[in-house]
């Protein structure tokens, strides 16, 4: 009996998260966070320079609060906003954690969107994407936009219990040989059933940093949201790698049905705090010794519905707080045998990383690869200086390198490590479309 509705926000294995920290963001009237929207154009996903956003409280809509244009790489300036006091993230509790804005963004051209909801915790930066549609779009998109409550704060059903691992060889199933990071999620918006709910086709990253913005707090200590990135990319990877849904006869990967899956909310911000931890270890899902397939990690709040044997989020909150690695939350829950484990392949990426740093010095084959993905960058994000493809690193290419870091949030060292390597491949193949010349 896994799911059992509770309502005692004081579990005996649950305590709230200690505040340990002091937050220079705080002050007597409140705290503050930062809001950062990226604006592209649903045509090419090129990005929209001189778009202007306004901002409101969704309490006084007819009121602007800040008026910001994007530059070159069609982001704003990071706009710092009121939000509810730090300790209400920390400790499951009646009062709403976050404070909600809405945006009307307009540029020349494209038609005019509206978000209502972007949601702001204290001490964290928020990162709104927006799609806009040409004027002359004779689809036309849906242009107002409403982001629902955070998992956590709202109401959701619990999820339905599954074995955490699949049955595999029998009749008819297909199961893939081995686990391949995809690049794309086709998430069914909606319960499987509902055969009028969209499809969406997300890349796998944004996938992940969706459902964890949905369904954790980005003022979580970063050894929980690690432990519970991890859980999600576990547990979508196990779909994929089942083909779970496929094998039912549906044409997608995963649903965003809390009861069946994950929350993944459609034009929602993320957390700046989530995606550096999703572009570290997006390759990263959980294994049991002898289990090939991606463990089917499933989790609850354990507020509104306790889970034995699974992880509850709060409860990893409380973990982080006290000192717990990621590793050491996983095991607290999922038992001592889970272990970190690493993807085979990485679908859609025209080169893979070297395994080591590249820096000022290094040279060779991957290094004019990098040069040459960095350069057709620079030709659309015209803020990242362009560079020449000679496979040599020197001071002009850590430069391109550390201008494409700030552009796409990334720490700015000038170093290709793991993370920016792939950061650069994946905004490579959406440049140049590579995926669909494949």
């Amino acid at each position: 009996m896994p799911f059992q509705p509770s309502f005692n926000p004081w579990l005996s294995d649950l305590r709230s998260c200690p505040r340990q920290r002091i937050r220079a963001c705080e002050t007597d009237q409140g705290s503050r966070g930062l809001l950062q929207v990226n604006v592209v154009s649903i045509v090419n996903n090129f990005p929209i320079q001189n778009a202007t956003v306004r901002i409101s409280s969704t309490s006084n809509p007819a009121a602007t609060l800040e008026e910001v244009t994007t530059n070159s790489s069609g982001q704003t300036e990071q706009v710092a906003l009121d939000a509810p006091l730090l300790e209400y993230s920390l400790a499951p509790g009646d009062e709403k954690p976050y404070s909600e804005y809405n945006l009307e963004i307009s540029a020349p051209g494209f038609k005019t969107q509206s978000i209502s909801g972007t949601e702001i915790l204290p001490d964290a930066t928020s990162i709104q994407p927006v799609t806009l549609e040409p004027e002359d779009d004779p689809e036309p998109l849906d242009q107002s936009l409403v982001i629902p409550d955070h998992t956590l704060y709202g109401n959701y059903p619990p999820k339905i219990a599954e074995p955490e691992v699949k049955p595999v060889g029998e009749s008819g199933e297909i199961v893939l040989s081995r686990v391949v990071v995809p690049q794309t999620i086709v998430v069914h918006d909606g319960v499987p059933s509902d055969a009028s709910a969209s499809n969406y086709y997300v890349p796998y990253r944004d996938y992940i940093k969706n459902v964890a913005s949905s369904e954790i707090y980005a003022t979580w200590p970063q050894s929980t949201i690690t432990a519970n990135v991890l859980a999600i990319m576990s547990f979508t990877l196990n779909r994929v790698y089942t083909e779970w849904y496929r094998n039912q006869g549906y044409d997608f990967t995963i649903t965003s049905s809390t009861a069946y899956d994950h929350k993944w909310i459609y034009g929602r911000n993320i957390y700046e705090s989530i995606s550096l931890v999703v572009d570290e270890i997006f390759d990263n899902y959980l294994s049991r010794p002898d289990v090939k397939q991606p463990i089917l990690t499933q989790y609850c709040d354990g507020r509104q519905v306790t889970c034995p044997g699974w992880m509850t989020q709060w409860g990893s909150c409380s973990l982080g707080e006290r000192g717990y690695s990621s590793i050491e939350i996983l095991r607290h829950f999922y038992g001592s045998s889970i272990y970190i484990n690493t993807a085979e392949q990485i679908a859609g990426i025209p080169a893979s990383w070297p395994g080591e740093n590249l820096m000022i010095g290094s040279s060779g084959q991957k290094v004019r690869q990098l040069q040459e993905q960095l350069d057709a960058i620079a030709t659309i994000y015209s803020a990242v200086p362009r560079v020449a493809p000679d496979g040599f690193y020197g001071p002009d290419t850590a430069a391109s390198v550390r201008e494409f870091q700030s552009v796409f949030g990334l720490p700015q060292t000038g170093v290709v490590d793991f993370a920016t390597w792939y950061k650069i491949s994946h905004i490579y193949v959406g440049v140049t479309r590579i995926a669909e010349l494949s």
